[in-house]
Parts: C-alpha cells; structure tokens; sequence
C-alpha cells in the first residue's frame, strides 16, 4: 500500500491541479518579465486542459511588471512603493496571459486575496465558491495576492504559501511550484556537487538543513517557502512537486509520472475541509494552557475541551477565534475554535462546568472547545 501511495504514476490521474511560477522565474535577475516563458507555460497548461485536467494559476510577477513598466531600476523597499508597483504590474501581466490563454482558445478570470480574506470563514467560503464556479465554466483562474492592498497584518508574505493554501481549499490533487531550480538539492554551498532530491517523504531538520534561502530581490520566497508550502499540502492529504519551470514540458513530464523536480507524495488521508480551513488558513487569536489530564483526553480519547482542564489564558480572543492549545511546556499539540472569550475563560478556567452559570450569569456550551472544531497536530 505504500509502494502505490508514494509511486509517481498516480499524479496520471490528477484532475485538479494548481501550478504556482514564482517571481524569479518569470522576471529573472534584469527584473524583466520573460513573455516567452509565459507563453510556453501557457502552452502547456492548455495540454493540461485539453486531457480534462482543471487547472488553477497562482503567478507571481506583478510587482517585476510593474517595475518594469515604471522604468524602476530596484525592486521599491517601501511598502508604498510596492503597492503601486503591483496596481501597475497587476494590470500588464494579466494581460500578457489574458492575450496568450485567448489565442490558445481558454478564459481566464483574475482573483486576488488578502489572507484576511482565508481567514474569516465566510469570506473563505465564497473564494471556494468563486473558484469553483469559474472551474465549472471552464474558466482558468489566475490567483495572486494583492499586492496592492497588503500589509504585514494580512499578507501571505509569498505566493507559495498562498499557493499551498488555495490547494488546499479547492481541494486539489497536485501543486506545482514552478521555480528557476531543478527542485531540492543535496548539499548545500556553491563548492560541492549538488544533486537533486527526487523524493521527499517527510520535512525532517536534516531536509530543511539543505536549503540555502534565495536572496534574489524579486523573491519573497525561496526553497524554505516553498517546503513550508510543501508540509501545508501533503498534511491536509495532497501531493506537491517543486521543479524547474524552464524546463521543455514541464508541465505534461509531471502529470505522465516522470521522475522530474522533486516530489513530495502524501502519507495522510484527505482532511475535511473545515479542520483544513482551522489548521492552515485560520490566524491564531491567542493561546491556551491546558493540564496533562486534558491533553491526554484531546490526543487518545479525542474528547473535547473542557474549561476544567485550563490551566493558562494567554492574549486577547473572542468566540469563534481560533486558538493554539499547548500543554504546560508550551508545546503546541492542538488547535480549535474557542467557545468562550479569553475574558470568559480567564474566570472558569479550572472549573466544572455546572459553575459557569454562577461565575459568569450564563452558560453558552458544555466545552470551551468543541471536538468538531479541534484538529490535533
């Protein structure tokens, strides 16, 4: 059973997949945007199409457009700067793709995001919705986050990760992150003979101790991104490829199984969508402390949280906020939606539940942290 889990040739039955091409592979080191890439990666997503494979585009390059176009001869540092580079380059690189998808016979429609808008379960909702509404139509969306409006409180921070996220809420069967590297390499430093690693079971210390993080101006991201976005995938029941999008075929040499980039298969099976959603795309309010007896129940008997087994109230949160759950050595085991304020718990933390009423006035549930809306980790 493992054997088939971890082969290649279940990427063959792919249907949906999300292919990401990063910043530094679409404007390279003069920051200008490669139009000839673009148009050989179109070329290949329309192959994909045509097979029956729905495919979503998460593209960086808008800020390098814009720079571009706005004859900038840095990348901006400031964030103002950034932002109306991206409002420019948003704009020319839809375009060029808008341009290269209608010759070869596609639609495509433009989403951008905030992580404010994964974040709030409604608005997550209604990209899900929106998605796969444009996917039914036969519609190839193109997703980047918007630059535009982005500030440290709400970015994604790189386009992997919201990538990985967007995999993960279309519930895709692949990522692609498409880089200007043959995939993960094997011993890092510029003297030694590098190869790449074709398979990765699992992100271990001695994996991330390979990377050597990119410090290209035009890219937010980098190998160590791009292995996060990985973890956020496979974990949640997907499979991802890191691979060269330079090479000829890229595209159709991935979905026929061939041993090309470096593959990270799944061992886990697909997690609903609403544990998802509370695991990888809900910001964390705040943090609570529970005794080894609640920890034991929350991992063996998966129970849900009682007040009772609180020890610790720790930052500001309000009902439905989605907190870490630690135990007394500050080790992160579980996350949840609360059911209680952090004002509130402050007061029943340590108690039974049929003193709520008494300590607060009222009584909302039995649990501070219903087991629907826990996820162990």
């Amino acid at each position: 059973m493992k054997q088939k889990i971890h082969n290649r040739s279940v990427l063959r039955e792919a249907k949906r997949v999300v292919v990401k091409v990063g910043s530094h592979l679409l404007a390279g080191e003069d920051g200008v945007v490669d139009r000839a890439l673009i148009s050989r990666i179109v070329d290949q997503i329309s192959l994909l199409k045509e097979r029956g494979i729905e495919v979503l585009l998460v593209t960086s390059g808008a800020i390098a457009a814009g720079r571009q176009e706005l004859g900038m001869k840095r990348r901006p540092r400031s964030l103002p700067g950034l932002q109306a580079a991206a409002a420019v380059g948003q704009a020319i690189l839809m375009h060029v793709y808008h341009e290269h998808f209608k010759n070869a016979g596609y639609c495509v429609g433009q989403i951008l995001l905030t992580r404010d808008g994964l974040h709030h379960r409604d608005r997550h909702l209604n990209v899900r919705h929106t998605l796969q509404a444009l996917l039914a139509e036969g519609v190839i969306p193109i997703i980047n986050e918007n630059d535009t409006v982005s500030v440290d409180e709400i970015k994604f921070g790189d386009n992997d990760r919201l990538a990985a996220l967007v995999a993960n809420l279309i519930r895709a069967d692949l990522l692609i992150l498409l880089t200007d590297v043959d995939g993960l390499l094997t011993s890092p430093g510029p003297d030694r003979l590098r190869e790449v690693i074709h398979q990765v079971y699992s992100i271990t210390p001695e994996i991330i101790g390979l990377i050597e993080d990119s410090d290209n101006e035009q890219s937010r991201g980098g190998m160590r991104s791009k292995l996060e976005a990985a973890e956020i995938v496979t974990r949640a029941g997907g499979r991802v490829i890191i691979a060269n999008g330079a090479w000829e075929n890229i595209l159709t040499e991935i979905i026929a199984g061939k041993e090309v980039g470096t593959y990270f298969p799944t061992s886990f099976s697909r997690m609903r969508s609403r544990k998802c959603w509370i695991a990888f795309s809900c910001l964390e309010q705040g943090r609570i402390i529970v005794d080894s007896g609640a920890r034991r129940a929350l991992i063996e008997k998966g129970t849900s949280l009682l007040a009772s087994g609180i020890v610790e109230v720790e930052g500001d949160f309000e009902v439905g906020d989605m907190i870490s759950i630690a135990d007394e050595d500050r080790a992160e085991f579980c996350r949840g939606l609360v059911n209680y304020s952090s004002a509130e718990l402050e007061k029943i933390r340590g108690e039974k539940t049929e003193k709520f009423e008494s300590i607060l006035g009222y009584k909302y549930y039995d649990e501070a942290v219903h087991r629907d809306n826990l996820l162990i980790l």
